[in-house]
């Protein structure tokens, strides 16, 4: 069984004028009026003898290119007259217009299906983590230097070649993590920041930096940097 193309598969007059040209191999910047205005009265025919409802839009295009058709038949003074703007010309630009949006869309829709296929994270809230940031006692620091620090831990890691990771089916909540640090401050007293994300695996940092801020805010941990772009060192206060 042949498959059949109909009106429905097509946006418009313009869209169904595209397909034609493609469909007969016809140059776009050239058409030939009389060729695409019989391929387009042929195809009408046909909708309207499978008894399809013929949009109005598209008898007005079918009225347009007979018009075109037989102002192209007028001698070339009486068609001047007639016309400051060649009919054919003005049919042939509108074509393009509509091709060049047709495939810019094209492009849009597959970048959109490409985007469905990733999942993002809303924006987490640390203000679940501390009310204030003056609430948490960093020492001499404050709670932008500590992200800064963090931000370029991860960059420093993800350009480490080869990375020395570690794979981990374990879950940590922010609770058991908090109680592993705290145990670590009271054992070494003092300790380099980075030193408490030994496993690089995302949910341990985020959940091990999360900790340290809620340790923080407790007041159980003191953060220390002598000076700036220095390394950060924590140490334990007490619960």
């Amino acid at each position: 069984m042949d498959y059949k193309v109909t009106i429905n598969d097509f946006e418009g007059p313009l869209d169904l004028l595209l397909h034609l040209i493609k469909k007969h191999d016809m140059d776009i910047f050239d058409i030939s009026i009389e060729e695409i205005t019989k391929q387009y009265l042929s195809f009408i025919k046909e909708m309207e003898e499978m008894n399809l409802n013929i949009a109005s839009e598209y008898l007005i295009m079918a009225a347009e290119l007979l018009e075109i058709k037989s102002a192209i038949l007028l001698p070339k003074k009486e068609l001047e007259e007639m016309e400051e703007e060649d009919p054919k010309e003005n049919l042939i630009n509108r074509l393009i217009e509509y091709k060049t949006y047709k495939e810019i869309t094209s492009e849009f829709k597959k970048l959109e299906s490409s985007r469905k296929e990733y999942y993002t994270k809303n924006v987490e809230n640390l203000n679940n983590y501390c009310e204030k940031s003056e609430d948490i006692n960093l020492g001499d620091i404050d709670i932008n230097s500590l992200l800064d620090a963090f931000s370029k831990f991860l960059i420093r890691k993800e350009e480490e070649k080869p990375l020395n990771t570690k794979i981990s089916k374990k879950e940590y909540s922010v609770k058991q993590r908090s109680d592993e640090i705290r145990n670590i401050l009271k054992n070494k007293k003092n300790i380099n920041f980075e030193e408490l994300f030994e496993v690089y695996q995302k949910d341990y940092i985020v959940v091990t930096f999360l900790s340290i801020l809620s340790l923080a805010r407790n007041q159980e941990i003191e953060i220390k940097q002598e000076d700036n772009f220095d390394k950060i060192y924590l140490s334990y206060r007490g619960e």
